[in-house]
């Protein structure tokens, strides 16, 4: 699994650093994407709906998410 760290990055940096990897695309794998800020959560969360990506929301601590994106 693959992941990208977006702590204390702002919309819409994460999105970028989505788009940029291939695993998904190449590979059908999973990616792990931590956040530390919301609106991350929900621009992600549309992103991944537009591209037709699985995304499963974790919030292990308060103020800190872990999406999982899948194909």
């Amino acid at each position: 699994m693959h992941e990208i760290d977006c702590l204390g990055d702002m919309c819409p940096i994460p999105i970028m650093k989505l788009k940029q990897c291939r695993e998904i695309k190449e590979h059908g794998g999973q990616i792990k994407l931590v956040t530390d800020h919301s609106c991350v959560v929900e621009s992600i969360g549309s992103y991944c709906r537009k591209m037709h990506l699985k995304m499963e929301t974790v919030e292990p601590m308060n103020g800190i998410w872990e999406l999982y994106i899948t194909v």
